[in-house]
Order: C-alpha cells, then structure tokens, then sequence
C-alpha cells in the first residue's frame, strides 16, 4: 500500500521576504531562493519539516486560524522530538511564544504553541512515551 511520508502545506503571505527571514533568523528554518517573476514563492526547511509560502499577486493572504477559531488557534501542526529544548531555542531568538509547553492528555503529548510574523500559528507538538 502506499504511505505517504511528510506534507509540506503551502500557507499564503503579505510578504515572502519578511516571512522567509523571519523563519530563517526566529525559527531557526533555511531557505535557498525566493522563487517567481516577480518573487512571490518560498520553501522554507528545518530538518524533516518543509512548508511553503505564496504571496498573492492580488488580494490578501486567507485569515489565520485564531482569527476564525479562538479556542483552536493553530495553522501548522509540527512533529518534534524535545518540545522543551525547541522552547528554550525559541526563547532565546525571541519568537512569541504563546503557551506552553503544555502536557495535552488527550493524545499524551506535550506542545508549544507559537505565533509567526503573519499571526499564524505553529504549534510544536512532542508525543509522550506511554508510562508501563
């Protein structure tokens, strides 16, 4: 059967540049190139996690998540292996952290949830080993 390995969403953006950057020096991703004529495409990488970004030639970028639930704010869900080193690494670029990290028990993780320069949210999240 097929498996699918990773996704990669593609969030759009008022500024390519300055989320590229701010994914760079904040979060700690990497990118390569701006893509387009003019430049309005990005992929941004941190070890296994990609996600891409679009900045729309007309209109605005969609709402993010917490503009339209309050309650569930997160846009990107990303999968990591110390949700509290992934804290202190944030805290020292200065990334504005807005909960956590916080022990969920409904899916025995802990998670980190982070606001970008766009008002997305990301939130980091750590699977808890069962306890025998």
């Amino acid at each position: 059967m097929v498996q699918i390995a990773s996704a990669s969403p593609v969030l759009l953006v008022a500024d390519v540049f300055e989320t590229a950057e701010y994914y760079r020096d904040v979060l700690g991703f990497r990118f390569d190139q701006i893509y387009g004529e003019p430049p309005s495409f990005v992929i941004v990488q941190r070890d296994g996690a990609r996600l891409m970004f679009r900045q729309p030639r007309e209109g605005a970028p969609q709402a993010a998540n917490a503009s339209v639930t309050p309650n569930f704010p997160s846009d990107v869900f990303l999968s990591v292996d110390d949700v509290e080193a992934l804290a202190g690494e944030l805290r020292g670029r200065r990334a504005e952290i807005l909960s956590g990290p916080t022990y969920r028990p409904i899916w025995n993780g802990k998670e980190l949830e982070v606001r970008d320069c766009n008002g997305r949210v990301l939130t980091f999240g750590e699977a808890m080993e069962d306890q025998a």
